[in-house]
């Protein structure tokens, strides 16, 4: 069997080659009918070589990349039933199988997982006299304000830029009680909630200063990480990597839930990584042997721990919980329960992001237009999804 994974490690020394190969041998020694050869890409060429790959007719046997949507559509994928014992197919938490769903039915398989919480700097918040962890907007920039008033940098770190603004977008929306899609899986970039929470951010952060000398346009996600790893930030929103980074300098921090309008926001924003099996081979029976292997629990925690990411199968999200080596992680399980995915069981999502990804930030820049710009996303998606109907 052939497998293609993307490369979660920054260096030679944390790989994800490793843990996959020692997978596969673990696999052959069990089936020795059966061998594996799993070739790791980076992130930044495993979509074109994948998709490459598919199109000349050597499609690999199983994949593990961000997303599934387009090659479900064109009939290219086994369904999860087809491969997966009925303990392996039970066994993922709820929250984010539907994720992994097109037409109710489900091709993607949840690899790892993430959440967001709210991160804060500890010693920045007692300078500049900042009592409680902010719960509401109001709140938030009250607390930017005294930051910005003791000379913090960047009282607030907002990166819209083209990395992943629409993640950034996604927290803010889901805290004003809207969000990318309703509850019906339809599209709602448009709503006047989501235009409420943009002309907040344009007037009340960015238009006041509190989010640093940077456009928030131009400002990416890493740049605000690293800038927060070198105490310049005061508040910002952040998956588990940013712990590692933060501890690495030295950053004495804090995380909560994230803000939102009137409390504590609805939900915060969920990432999941996808795993498919394809149909060109015929190998469905050693594909589904592999998953049912691949998801079980020392293996799924064996890469999640690796990388500071949170399982997708609730055993090993309780064997988690109840590990205090884990302690650390416990808040981002907690908010997973409740947390919202990108829509990519759609096959317009990708267009429809990269649409995000282009035009968010400019809403938020003095004399932004949130109303138009996100009735132009919204017009697009609309037509995407209307063709693919």
């Amino acid at each position: 069997m052939k497998v293609v994974a993307a490369d979660y490690g920054d260096s030679s020394a944390n790989s994800s080659q490793k843990y996959w190969d020692r997978l596969a041998r673990a696999f052959e020694a069990k089936h020795e009918n059966i061998k594996v050869d799993v070739s790791v890409l980076s992130w930044t060429e495993i979509d074109k070589k994948l998709a490459d790959m598919v199109k000349r007719g050597q499609a690999p046997d199983i994949a593990q990349i961000g997303a599934y949507a387009d090659y479900a559509a064109a009939g290219k994928l086994y369904r999860a039933d087809q491969m997966l014992s009925i303990p392996t197919q039970a066994g993922f938490i709820d929250s984010i199988v539907g994720a992994g769903e097109v037409n109710r039915v489900q091709y993607g398989l949840p690899f790892v997982s993430s959440a967001r919480l709210f991160f804060y700097n500890k010693k920045l918040f007692d300078e500049a006299g900042v009592l409680s962890v902010p719960e509401t907007w109001a709140e938030l920039k009250d607390a930017a304000v005294k930051l910005k008033a003791i000379g913090v940098k960047i009282p607030y770190g907002l990166p819209l830029g083209p990395e992943e603004s629409q993640g950034e977008t996604l927290m803010w929306l889901l805290g004003g009680g809207g969000g990318y899609t309703d509850s019906n899986g339809s599209y709602t970039i448009d709503s006047t909630q989501n235009i409420q929470t943009m002309e907040w951010l344009r007037d009340e952060l960015v238009g006041e200063g509190l989010t640093g000398p940077d456009a928030p346009a131009r400002t990416n996600r890493q740049d605000i990480f690293d800038a927060f790893t070198r105490g310049e930030v005061g508040m910002l929103n952040g998956h588990p990597t940013l712990m590692q980074q933060a501890d690495g300098h030295g950053i004495e921090y804090g995380t909560a839930p994230l803000p939102g309008r009137h409390g504590k926001s609805k939900a915060t924003m969920g990432v999941a990584d996808w795993v498919m099996a394809f149909k060109q081979n015929g190998n469905r029976r050693q594909a589904g042997l592999f998953l049912d292997f691949l998801y079980e629990e020392q293996n799924v925690l064996d890469f999640a721990t690796q990388y500071d990411l949170l399982p997708v199968t609730t055993k090993a999200s309780r064997t988690m919980r109840g590990d205090r080596k884990y302690k650390r992680l416990w808040k981002f399980l907690d908010e997973l329960g409740t947390a919202e995915f990108y829509p990519v069981n759609k096959t317009s999502w990708a267009t429809v992001q990269t649409s995000l990804k282009k035009k968010i930030g400019s809403v938020v820049t003095k004399g932004g237009d949130p109303a138009g710009v996100l009735s132009e996303v919204q017009r697009q998606a609309d037509a995407m999804e209307t063709a693919a109907g």
